[in-house]
């Protein structure tokens, strides 16, 4: 990357917008009106929309110390994106705002928007809008998702059902270990000024940086014809998570530890540190897997997709919410979550 800078008061608001969105192409029917107008305009023919919003602030979500902007770009879509599969609806268009101070160059903001598109071009999404504006200090990503959905097809949290199956894709835990090893490094290179050694970890670091969105999740439980009864994307942690299940359903659960998929090197890693894998995965966060709960009639389709696994199952409110460990002894389910609102 060169090392010119442009000051990004030297193309006016307007200038910056037409810049950071001149190759913008639509890629969806749905999207009749674009970048460009007062207003984008949306066609979803007949289909029901889903709309979720999220906000990303420098020094509570991201520390570009270690964040690549252009993962950065990649990141905002992507969290907004797993909040529509979570609703069993497809994205279709986002919109952007960004607020930032003058220590960020043209070029710095053309990285993070090279990442935006790329989220966007990996999941069929248009981006139609959004605002840019400066901010005192740091930056500021608020990121609006807009999905469709066949009428009533959409999936809530809270119409889990006893006895249903509770399944989650993918593998918990290794974004939290990601982050771990980044504020180790970021720490001792404040201390020493030693350059960060990462150890190969370039799974853990992916998961933090690079997360994606369960995109094939929702395509495999359309094709196998399985309906979700409830679900909810792993922003938290997993326990945080199956908690709101269980309160927004009105039921109790039982996860089984051995059944909590654990990545074989984010397993090893988590040893190295003297850290338990499972606390990793129950309390990590910013995993954006899918959890949710299936009729035990779908027990043999869903079996046949080796990216999820079936963790526990759903019981009556008075059972209470537990964890079964590999030691056979019973814990209370405990959510401690991630909580961007602490100090």
């Amino acid at each position: 990357m060169s090392n010119e800078r442009t000051e990004i008061s030297s193309l006016g608001e307007f200038g910056l917008i037409e810049h950071l969105t001149k190759n913008n192409e639509t890629k969806n029917a749905s999207t009749i009106l674009s970048v460009g107008d007062d207003a984008a305009v949306i066609d979803h023919y007949g289909k029901q929309t889903v709309i979720t919003t999220d906000m990303l602030v420098e020094g509570i979500h991201f520390d570009l110390m270690y964040t690549p902007l252009k993962h950065l770009g990649y990141k905002a879509v992507i969290v907004n994106l797993s909040d529509v599969y979570a609703m069993n609806a497809t994205p279709a268009q986002i919109t952007l705002s960004i607020a930032f101070s003058n220590r960020f160059s043209l070029e710095a903001l053309t990285e993070f928007y090279d990442g935006v598109y790329a989220a966007c071009e990996r999941y069929g999404v248009d981006l139609v809008g959004g605002d840019t504006t400066s901010s005192q200090k740091g930056m500021i990503i608020s990121v609006t998702a807009i999905g469709e959905v066949s009428p009533d097809m959409f999936v809530k949290r809270s119409t889990a059902k006893n006895g249903d199956l509770l399944c989650v894709s993918g593998f918990l835990g290794g974004a939290f270990l990601g982050l771990t090893i980044l504020e180790r490094e970021k720490r001792i290179f404040a201390e020493t000024g030693a350059q960060p050694d990462l150890e190969g970890q370039d799974y853990i670091m992916s998961r933090l940086l690079k997360p994606e969105a369960r995109k094939d999740i929702i395509e495999f439980l359309e094709e196998a014809e399985i309906m979700p009864t409830s679900m909810i994307d792993v922003s938290d942690g997993l326990s945080s998570e199956a908690l709101h299940l269980c309160k927004q359903s009105n039921l109790g659960c039982i996860i089984y530890e051995e059944k909590i998929p654990i990545h074989e090197s984010a397993r090893q890693f988590a040893y190295k540190l003297e850290i338990d894998p499972t606390a990793c995965a129950l309390s990590g966060g910013e995993d954006y897997e899918l959890l949710f709960t299936i009729a035990q009639a779908d027990y043999e389709k869903i079996v046949k997709n080796e990216n999820i696994s079936v963790i526990g199952y759903m019981t009556n409110a008075e059972e209470g919410k537990h964890i079964l460990t590999k030691g056979g002894n019973k814990h209370e389910l405990v959510a401690q979550g991630w909580n961007h609102m602490k100090s």
